[in-house]
């Protein structure tokens, strides 16, 4: 069974790992970003090593997000960067194709367990099962 695994962050924290941290968003420091990425890559190595890995991506910051929305007529309405009232966001993914939901969640708690500077936001690992079942075919 395929599965969507998100890890979620907000703009702020983007910012906190590029130096510019708030109290609620303690700045990272390069030892820390290290530390982060190691853990992040292995766990791709294991699941890629297990034949698990589909896909996996970081994204971008927030405030390079476009909205793309369509007015009563039907045409785009365009809105770049995240709403004010955003929060939180998708901040990367995984794709994975794992035997069972245990096992996926085994995956997720290693994710939940990356290393972060003290007093830093936690954010939960999101597991979504993959629809394949596809349309009927009625």
């Amino acid at each position: 069974m395929k599965y969507l695994v998100m890890v979620q962050g907000a703009q702020a924290d983007y910012e906190a790992m590029t130096g510019r941290g708030t109290a609620q968003y303690p700045s990272w420091d390069k030892t820390q970003l290290k530390a982060m990425f190691d853990h992040m890559n292995a766990i791709n190595e294991e699941v890629s090593a297990r034949g698990e890995m589909v896909d996996a991506q970081g994204l971008a910051a927030p405030s390079t997000t476009r909205f793309v929305t369509v007015d009563a007529d039907g045409e785009p309405v365009v809105t770049d960067g995240p709403y004010a009232e955003t929060k939180e966001v998708l901040a990367g993914y995984w794709v994975l194709d794992c035997a069972s939901l245990d096992r996926v969640t085994e995956i997720a708690a290693q994710v939940a367990r990356c290393p972060v500077p003290p007093g830093s936001p936690e954010y939960p690992v999101v597991i979504r099962p993959i629809d394949e079942t596809g349309p009927s075919q009625d």
